[in-house]
């Protein structure tokens, strides 16, 4: 669930500052040492946004590992709100972001950091890591800004790489992602209209989304920061804009068009 005390990153930030000038003052390498030996020297500066804290706890114990990944993770976000504070104010290299958020989805934290992406001395990159292989979904963060696609199927190993590659500036795409991206900038034609989805509003799509994972409607109020009544309020616009009689239907919907 999404919860403004788990965002993190200024403090973590700074005490790993102050932990490297205090290794470095006593005359030995430390951590920061280590990590520049067993990356093969490169160093990178991460932020996690992801509405799932299990999923952000696995992948930072599977990247965090600095001294062996060159990997430092600086902050950590659950919701849109969360991501642009964080980001902001530890200004990572690159971030790793969600599709699927609270307050707007990952396209919002794109286009609230927009003049951060554009930061010709420190830019800061970011690499969209998701479940979902959806087109509208690729094609929207790609068009937002971020350099690359990567699914959460992909490996620690791979991730790695991937993070370094989005670092100094490539493209990133899982294999199977990578024909379909470049075909659909290539084509001069738009990408394919889902007309039921679109009769959606953004508010409507992510609570869509959140009863698919099967959310609670208290649940889904906490992670929109709105009303439960107001949620109801929009199962009820989401069923009858796509005729549909009840939460199992929807699931049934959704999972089918890879929006959960």
């Amino acid at each position: 669930m999404s919860d403004p005390s788990e965002a993190t990153g200024p403090t973590e930030a700074t005490g790993a500052t102050e932990s490297t000038e205090s290794t470095e003052e006593n005359g030995t390498t430390g951590a920061a040492g280590a990590a520049g030996a067993g990356a093969g020297g490169r160093r990178v500066r991460v932020v996690l946004v992801d509405d799932h804290r299990m999923f952000r706890t696995g992948v930072q114990a599977e990247i965090g590992r600095t001294e062996e990944t060159g990997v430092e993770v600086v902050g950590e976000a659950a919701d849109v709100d969360q991501a642009v504070t964080v980001i902001t104010a530890t200004r990572p290299e690159v971030v790793l972001l969600d599709v699927h958020l609270p307050g707007g989805g990952g396209v919002e934290v794109l286009r609230r950091c927009a003049g951060l992406m554009g930061d010709a001395e420190q830019p800061v990159r970011f690499l969209a890591l998701s479940v979902s292989d959806a087109a509208e979904d690729v094609i929207g963060v790609i068009r937002g800004g971020a350099r690359g696609y990567v699914t959460k199927t992909i490996t620690g190993t791979d991730l790695v790489d991937s993070i370094f590659r989005v670092q100094e500036g490539d493209a990133v795409f899982s294999p199977r992602l990578a024909g379909f991206v470049l075909d659909a900038f290539a084509s001069t034609d738009a990408p394919p209209v889902d007309e039921d989805l679109d009769r959606l509003t953004q508010r409507e799509r992510e609570v869509l989304r959140l009863i698919a994972r099967g959310y609670a409607y208290k649940e889904i109020a906490r992670q929109l920061y709105i009303s439960v009544k107001t949620v109801e309020s929009h199962v009820s616009a989401v069923l009858r804009k796509l005729q549909l009689s009840n939460r199992h239907e929807l699931t049934r919907w959704a999972t089918a068009r890879r929006l959960v």
